[in-house]
């Protein structure tokens, strides 16, 4: 972690004792880093966060992906600011920037004929579950074991699993979570045709939805994968749903729909839609999306979606920022290739320290991984040296670098030749102090 600057007092101390007292393990969510490595950000810039104590660190969490075009981009910056004067919250009623974005998202994401706004990803993909149950009539929603698709009671059944298997059986991995959640999730392996094919033969009748990501945390869908979820869907009429809350506007434009030319029936977004604010949306076909139409309420199929940010203005003039920036010409050629080169050359330093580790990546998704080989399921990623990778990484945010210990990372597009050089370096460092470690 580079050393805050001299004859500065700290400003961590009191704060942490403050998260001590008030945040359950003094983190956010899901994280709360160790002793040794915990910060408090002030601001970010750019491709670069600093602390309260004034250490700069290269951002590779971007937000959790959310910031494809770096902290505080002058025309995202431009349009919130230019929202917030002119109303940072509406609700009950439409408002036009939200409209406005709505239109543009219908023309630009593959499958959309019309749109459902959301507040986050996790409810992007609770309220596409429940549009999949009212248009099918089914209560079975089938998963890929190790994918996260949010935090809501249906969805995190099999994603931190210890042991894999049973399929098709899923575990709850949160206390407090209903019986009933788990028994209507049903659980595969991700990338394997032939489990999901047999699955399906026998419970087929029973399910309303396969969801799927085309990059499972850092794991790629292999080429023929997604298409053939699709086939299955067809052949027991069962809709297939995309979750594209990560991968959406991020592998390309087009997301993983452009990505592995695959139609879903619905796609769930967020993160770079809602331009780092509060917004997600649902997409799909007009005869499913309007099972949500608030002027069919009390009539048969009605399907209940509502919430106080849903089309706030605000995320919407962001994201419509956003979108004009990611439409440039080789925005995507750019922002894929610093993540290639990225990897290759941190392969170098891997390699030339002994490391038994890879660093791979799909796009501008990219992780470094205590495996010999791309996986390709739950079942590799836990074969792979967990603990390793996790010290590696703490090693790398004392050497300046943002990035969740264990976590896969996320390049944006204002990554520069600079940051590619300080990254090789900090990795150097890392990888030196990591063996000396053992």
């Amino acid at each position: 972690m580079k050393a805050a600057p001299e004859n500065t007092p700290s400003a961590s101390p009191e704060l942490f004792a403050i998260a001590e007292d008030s945040l359950p393990g003094a983190g956010l969510g899901s994280y709360s880093l160790a002793d040794d490595i915990r910060l408090v950000f002030a601001h970010g810039k750019g491709s670069r966060l600093w602390d309260v104590d004034g250490r700069k660190y290269i951002d590779y969490v971007g937000g959790a992906g959310a910031l494809i075009l770096g902290h505080s981009h002058p025309a995202v910056v431009r349009a919130m600011c230019a929202q917030v004067e002119r109303g940072a919250h509406m609700f009950g009623s439409l408002n036009d920037v939200a409209v406005r974005l709505a239109d543009r998202l219908v023309r630009d994401i593959p499958c959309a004929e019309k749109i459902a706004y959301a507040t986050t990803g996790s409810e992007a993909t609770a309220y596409a579950m429940r549009l999949a149950r009212a248009h099918t009539g089914r209560d079975k929603i089938l998963k890929f074991e190790g994918a996260y698709h949010g935090n809501h009671d249906y969805a995190i059944v099999s994603t931190f699993p210890r042991e894999t298997g049973h399929y098709p059986e899923g575990v709850a991995d949160s206390h407090g979570q209903p019986r009933a959640t788990v028994e209507t999730m049903l659980v595969s392996p991700y990338n394997d045709l032939e489990t999901l094919a047999r699955i399906v033969s026998e419970q087929g009748r029973d399910i309303a939805a396969i969801i799927a990501e085309g990059v499972q945390r850092i794991i790629p869908a292999s080429p023929e994968f997604l298409r053939g979820v699709r086939r299955i869907c067809d052949e027991h009429d069962i809709l297939f749903i995309l979750d594209e809350v990560v991968t959406g506007f991020r592998l390309g434009y087009g997301g993983a729909q452009e990505w592995y030319d695959v139609k879903p029936d619905l796609a769930t977004y967020g993160k770079v839609v809602g331009g780092g604010g509060p917004l997600s949306c649902i997409s799909g076909p007009a005869e499913i999306i309007d099972l949500a139409d608030p002027r069919r309420k009390g009539r048969q199929g009605f399907t209940y979606f509502n919430g106080t940010l849903h089309g706030n203005p605000v995320a919407a003039a962001a994201t419509l920022a956003m979108l004009d920036e990611l439409s440039q010409p080789d925005t995507y050629r750019r922002l894929n290739e610093y993540a290639a080169e990225l990897c290759r050359e941190s392969q170098k330093v891997l390699d030339r320290y002994g490391i038994g580790a890879i660093a791979c990546n799909t796009g501008s998704l990219w992780q470094i991984l205590f495996t010999d080989r791309v996986p390709r399921n739950q079942s590799d990623m836990l074969a792979g040296d967990q603990a390793a990778m996790r010290r590696l990484d703490s090693e790398l945010m004392k050497q300046g670098q943002y990035v969740l210990p264990g976590v896969r990372r996320f390049v944006s597009c204002v990554h520069d030749g600079e940051d590619l050089e300080d990254s090789l370096r900090g990795l150097d460092a890392a990888c030196r102090a990591f063996s000396k470690t053992g």
